[in-house]
């Protein structure tokens, strides 16, 4: 056996990568189904982030993002908004592209478990609560009154 082979023989196999959905079909197809497609892709791609650091380094803690995912899209004023993560923590748009139009603030998953919830303008930490749901309650809490569902770049360039 050759020096690579046996390299990869010991090499722990990671998890499928997940089907994710066409964010091309989903923006032609509108708003609400853009969002919908972006919920289900940063959930997918997490939970994937998630199960491979179990294999590469076991033991190592692994920010809550995809419980407050979770908790995220189960709240309906949140879910209508587009999401995106960076560095771990998720923000919301009112746009479906870049430049976002950040709404409210963002929630940062921190890896002993708890949250940080951050407001945007004036940019403030509102607090760090034990679970994911608190979280969202907060973020949701930092919606201005009326906040709309998300639209497209193109949309949004008509406004």
């Amino acid at each position: 056996m050759d020096a690579k082979n046996e390299t990869s023989d010991r090499q722990p196999l990671l998890p499928q990568r997940p089907v994710m959905p066409d964010m091309a079909a989903a923006r032609a197809r509108g708003p609400v189904d853009l969002v919908e497609a972006r919920w289900q892709s940063l959930l997918l791609a997490w939970q994937w982030r998630q199960e491979a650091q179990k294999i590469r380094a076991p033991g190592r803690p692994f920010p809550p993002i995809v419980p407050l995912l979770e908790a995220a899209a189960a709240q309906p004023r949140i879910r209508r908004l587009y999401p995106f993560t960076s560095h771990f923590a998720l923000g919301l748009s009112s746009s479906t592209g870049h430049p976002w139009t950040v709404w409210g603030g963002a929630i940062e998953p921190l890896r002993n478990g708890r949250f940080t919830v951050r407001r945007r303008e004036p940019s403030a930490v509102i607090g760090e609560v034990a679970t994911a749901e608190e979280a969202v309650r907060l973020l949701a809490e930092l919606l201005p009154t009326g906040c709309e569902p998300a639209i497209t770049d193109s949309e949004a360039e008509r406004a």
